[in-house]
């Protein structure tokens, strides 16, 4: 049964999910805090207490925890409340940040407070936005995921100011407060979607035809639930694939500006441009993939990723011996490339096992995302602390970009076979 979509304004929800991505995006603006807080808690240790890596480690990793928790409670309070808890516990985490006297207080209110707010809004916001678009869904995922993309372009230079008129304890608090602020307002305008929403003019037949008009391998299937998903074998390729194509983003995301001094030697104030550029092309590529995936199909679009993967890995090969031209373009791919996943992935996985779970769904497919947060950076650290080059851990990337291709041909085989079962 389809619900009418008279009764709902789909794009406010849209809008208002994006305000509230942009927030929650700052976690990736880590490295801006990261310097001024150890020299803070070291201050006040009266030793050097070394990196806090391990922190923004443990906030990425504990995300999938409230993504699944999240979107198992969302039918029984509404996304709007999934939100302001998830919310409230990413301000509360950032606020009583700048609390902090000591490295396990800073992992308990930032590592484990602000990871997992993130998560259960990034979950909530993400998935709900998506259900409302059956007709544009990579349009739709590809947005919202690009604003919290965004976030990691706005909020550095933010916290800068923040931190060079004020300090490190006080920015933690006005970021804190004003997001509060901003999440909670934005909530208000935030949904939750039926089930069996549709909009106007719009039925399930039609996406079918589309699809295979475009030769998609994705055809609008039963909703699943979590259980029903991890017994499909096709739930394991696609995960996969996830990691396939986040592995590279992330491991060269950790170490950008490192990558850029070391190879190309570039100096710190070019070498900190290029982490922009990389977002700027991460949020760019959520977006263009995600009309590209409404429009060739969702296997198609991800495949010709994969392949743009393994031109970046190669180029970025090159960069040592061709400079800083070819490494910037490098740059640019892979950016590209992994904002483009991770704008696809949430409509996809809707695709593939239906709108009504999703929440929980993608939640759990985003342990791919998580898995190779952890093994991408501490693959490059470990490959590069062993030859003293950045080389092989691009080659394994690259070998990851090659596997991502080989999947998405064993993606579609094993659909057509389904649906030929079926």
């Amino acid at each position: 049964m389809q619900v009418s979509s008279n009764q709902y304004n789909r794009w406010f929800v849209l809008a208002a999910s994006c305000a509230i991505n942009l927030c929650i995006g700052s976690i990736y603006a880590w490295s801006v805090f990261a310097l001024p807080m150890q020299e803070h808690l070291s201050h006040i240790a009266g030793t050097n207490i070394g990196s806090l890596a391990i922190v923004f480690t443990l906030a990425n990793a504990v995300g999938p925890i409230t993504m699944i928790s999240g979107g198992a409670i969302t039918k029984k309070i509404g996304v709007r409340n999934v939100v302001r808890i998830g919310g409230l516990l990413f301000c509360v985490g950032m606020i009583l940040s700048g609390f902090t006297k000591s490295l396990p207080e800073l992992l308990l209110t930032y590592g484990l407070g602000v990871g997992l707010g993130v998560g259960m809004v990034y979950g909530a916001t993400v998935s709900n936005t998506v259900k409302f678009f059956p007709d544009k869904r990579g349009l739709a995922g590809g947005i919202t995921t690009a604003f919290y993309g965004l976030s990691s372009v706005l909020i550095p230079v933010i916290a800068n100011a923040l931190i060079n008129n004020f300090s490190i304890v006080e920015a933690f608090w006005m970021l804190g407060i004003a997001m509060l602020l901003l999440i909670m307002g934005a909530s208000f305008a935030v949904a939750s979607c039926p089930d069996g929403y549709a909009p106007t003019g719009w039925t399930k037949k039609e996406i079918q035809v589309r699809d295979i008009a475009t030769q998609n391998a994705v055809q609008v299937s039963v909703d699943k639930t979590w259980r029903e998903m991890l017994s499909d074998p096709i739930f394991y390729i696609m995960i996969a694939m996830l990691l396939c194509g986040a592995f590279s983003g992330l491991m060269i995301t950790s170490q950008a500006s490192a990558i850029a001094q070391r190879m190309v030697q570039m100096d710190t104030v070019l070498a900190a441009l290029i982490v922009s550029v990389l977002a700027l092309f991460n949020t760019a590529g959520r977006i263009v993939s995600g009309v590209l995936s409404d429009r060739l199909g969702i296997i198609r679009t991800l495949r010709l990723m994969f392949v743009l993967l393994i031109v970046g890995m190669a180029l970025l090969l090159l960069s040592a011996r061709m400079g800083a031209i070819v490494f910037i373009i490098a740059v640019c791919v892979v950016g590209f490339v992994f904002g483009s996943v991770m704008g696809i992935y949430p409509g996809f996985t809707a695709a593939q096992f239906g709108n009504t779970n999703n929440s929980v769904n993608y939640g759990i497919m985003f342990i791919g995302f998580a898995t190779a947060g952890f093994f991408g950076p501490t693959a490059m650290n470990i490959l590069f602390n062993n030859t003293g080059s950045y080389i092989p851990a691009f080659a394994v990337a690259a070998t990851l970009g090659v596997l991502g291709v080989v999947l998405s041909f064993l993606y579609e085989r094993a659909t057509k076979v389904q649906h030929v079962s079926e």
